[in-house]
């Protein structure tokens, strides 16, 4: 199970971290990835990290922005958002990836079929 929270009505400019605490799977083993998904519009990818850490990957509209981090020993990935923008505004999701102790490259970590588990979403709204 995933639980994502943190999201908010924040101003354009104005940060905000989102968290994602998962239970009932050896979390440690798995990549993680978060999405958002605006009104109207599919679910895109928005940054994805490695089961150990050490490999990030962002989309470009979030690249120097947003940071992806995780936690292996509290269970927990984060997204932290700076210089958010209305565009940003979105339900955002995270993910866990369907292969334990995997290596993809960020055009895999894009994909929505990577993932298996999702979890409810929480609502970025950035006003201008």
């Amino acid at each position: 199970q995933l639980q994502a929270s943190g999201g908010g009505l924040v101003q354009a400019g104005a940060s905000l971290r989102l968290s994602c605490a998962a239970s009932g799977l050896p979390f440690a083993r798995y990549c993680m990835g978060w999405f958002r998904q605006a009104p109207g519009k599919e679910r895109d990818f928005v940054a994805g990290i490695s089961w150990s850490g050490k490999y990030t990957y962002y989309a470009e509209s979030v690249k120097g922005r947003f940071t992806i981090s995780r936690d292996n020993a509290a269970n927990t990935v984060a997204l932290l958002m700076n210089s958010l923008q209305p565009d940003d505004t979105a339900v955002y999701y995270c993910a866990s990836c369907r292969r334990p102790l995997a290596y993809y490259d960020s055009e895999t970590y894009s994909r929505t079929t990577t993932y298996d588990y999702w979890g409810q979403g929480t609502l970025v709204t950035v006003s201008s």
